[in-house]
């Protein structure tokens, strides 16, 4: 049946879970999730299967939608469901579905599991418009990602995406520029024959790329019934489950541990600094910090604010410097421009220029001590200026934690995070105009910062128009949402390539461990035999001769 009219519109959404797309286990726990989905924003669905084990879920709404907005709506669901195959609604002309009780092309029909009454009463009562926008709204970060990968697939194509392009597979595949394959696998359950003979060892694979990933077993659990259904669907029973878990990741920690110590080249280019007999206490550090957290408020921000793009660098550099102390619990800090890059999302040459120009104005806060040299990085002296001493004893300790650039604000910039922030450490919660004050950011800025955090339900705000941090949303649970997870892999994939690679060449250039002369010649010892035409004359040479 066709799923769009004459004009292009849709009065049914139609979310197709395929098991070509994942296992059946996963398409059972992604037809549960998107129904309770549906069910939490008020609206009511048709389910049916087919004999080859995939589900249908069929959304009647009372007023036509447009093709476009449908397969923009469809396609943020496929985002948090595996299974889901948007392909339907992506061609106007020739988009169909199977409807309850059409031949399968495998044999068998499509089984309504709806009852039939209740279907009957869903189709001739259909949903309205408010359902529909409370759906939306719920799938907030999902329509920003896939707006995201749209855009930056048309900047990077040298031609303009006409309309039959945007609906095409390419605007609905998942994930951008990069995935890991065993995430893939983690998610959908399917994986290659060819490389992994049985499911214990496609989902051993999987094990040892979390445990080098450095995921604990608690959280591997926790995420068993949420985005890695596929890993949980690798075992045969819940029981097997229960049975193999901690045993395997055991044996995932073992090799992962035996994998590193084979390795010639280190994980970092980086090295810990050696810990001096003058080195200050934990809680020395940790006072330390807060102190520079007030000098970071008090001067630099404001001092930073007038150097515009660069200046918001700075802020998040010395954030991120200042995070990292707290957590080494040291103030001479060895660490790499790529570590840095990571942290805040941008380029490592990027940091090497920042790390230079927070060196020359943060008033001696950072100093740099001693230069990067081979596996090394520069080593950078963290303390507190003698010139703001006064200001530190008048000024108190903040609540909270401070932060670098934290995963979620990679897609929504930096001034939501310091918009975030001001909200986040503030004694009082404040208006917005006061977290444009307190984040050194402008007023307009500090409206979309806030209002796009709202729509994904990071803030909110009372009737007194005063912003509060909504606690019970999870910024690591909405940066997966928003694909922020797949663009840290890739880079700290590319950072692994790039430090094998610089690794390799110090060791072709370590002259410790290059060949010498003497290694190839000694010249105390004759390593020649003349030919005895050379010594013709020599009576020596033709009596050696003739005993040959």
């Amino acid at each position: 049946m066709l799923i769009h009219d004459a004009a292009g519109r849709v009065t049914t959404l139609c979310l197709d879970l395929d098991t070509s797309k994942a296992t059946k286990a996963v398409v059972d726990a992604d037809a549960e999730r998107l129904g309770a989905l549906l069910a939490s924003c008020g609206l009511r669905y048709v389910e049916d299967s087919s004999p080859a084990g995939g589900r249908h879920l069929y959304v009647p709404l009372a007023e036509p939608m447009d093709g476009a907005e449908a397969r923009e709506l469809v396609a943020a669901l496929a985002r948090t469901a595996p299974s889901m195959d948007a392909s339907p609604h992506q061609n106007p002309s020739t988009g169909c579905i199977r409807v309850p009780g059409t031949l399968h092309k495998r044999g068998g029909y499509q089984e309504l599991i709806t009852p039939l009454s209740a279907a009957y009463d869903i189709l001739r009562r259909r949903n309205t418009s408010g359902g529909v926008e409370r759906l939306r709204r719920a799938l907030a970060p999902e329509l920003r990602r896939n707006r995201q990968e749209a855009s930056r697939r048309a900047k990077a194509s040298p031609a303009p995406l006409s309309s039959q392009d945007v609906g095409s597979s390419r605007v609905c595949a998942p994930a951008g520029r990069w995935r890991s394959p065993l995430r893939a696998i983690a998610e959908t359950g399917l994986f290659d024959t060819a490389r992994y003979r049985t499911p214990s060892e496609a989902r051993m694979a999987v094990l040892n790329h979390f445990a080098a990933c450095g995921w604990t077993l608690e959280q591997v659990k926790g995420e068993l019934t949420g985005q890695f259904r596929g890993l949980a669907a690798l075992y045969q029973s819940p029981a097997q489950l229960a049975r193999l878990l901690e045993s395997e990741w055991a044996k995932a920690l073992e090799f992962t541990a035996s994998s590193r110590g084979n390795r010639t080249a280190p994980k970092s280019d980086t090295s810990p600094p050696e810990p001096t007999g003058g080195a200050p206490s934990a809680a020395a550090i940790h006072q330390l910090v807060n102190d520079l957290e007030n000098v970071l408020y008090g001067v630099l921000d404001a001092r930073f604010q007038q150097y515009g793009r660069e200046g918001v660098g700075l802020r998040f550099l010395i954030r991120g410097v200042l995070a990292y102390m707290r957590t080494m619990e040291t103030n001479t800090l060895d660490v790499g421009c790529r570590t840095f890059a990571l942290a805040l999302g941008q380029h490592h040459s990027t940091v090497a220029r920042l790390l230079r120009r927070l060196a020359q104005l943060s008033d001696g806060m950072v100093t740099k001590v001693a230069d990067a040299r081979h596996r090394n990085a520069d080593v950078y002296l963290v303390e507190l200026p003698q010139q703001h001493r006064a200001l530190v004893r008048d000024l108190s300790w903040r609540q909270g934690k401070i932060h670098a650039i934290r995963p979620v604000f990679r897609v929504l910039g930096p001034a939501a995070a310091l918009a975030y922030e001001a909200i986040e450490r503030s004694r009082l919660s404040p208006t917005t105009k006061e977290v444009a004050q307190h984040a050194k950011i402008g007023r307009s800025t500090a409206e979309r910062a806030l209002a796009e955090m709202s729509a994904l339900g990071m803030i909110h705000r009372d009737q007194d128009k005063r912003w509060f941090i909504t606690h019970t949303a999870s910024l690591t649970q909405l940066a997966q949402r928003l694909g922020v997870d797949c663009d840290v892999a890739a880079q700290l994939t590319l950072h692994r390539l790039q430090r094998a690679a610089w690794h390799a060449w110090l060791d072709r250039h370590n002259h410790e461990h290059q060949l010498t002369e003497s290694d190839l010649y000694d010249p105390e010892v004759d390593e020649y035999w003349a030919p005895p035409d050379l010594y013709a004359d020599s009576p020596v040479m033709w009596s050696i001769a003739a005993a040959s």
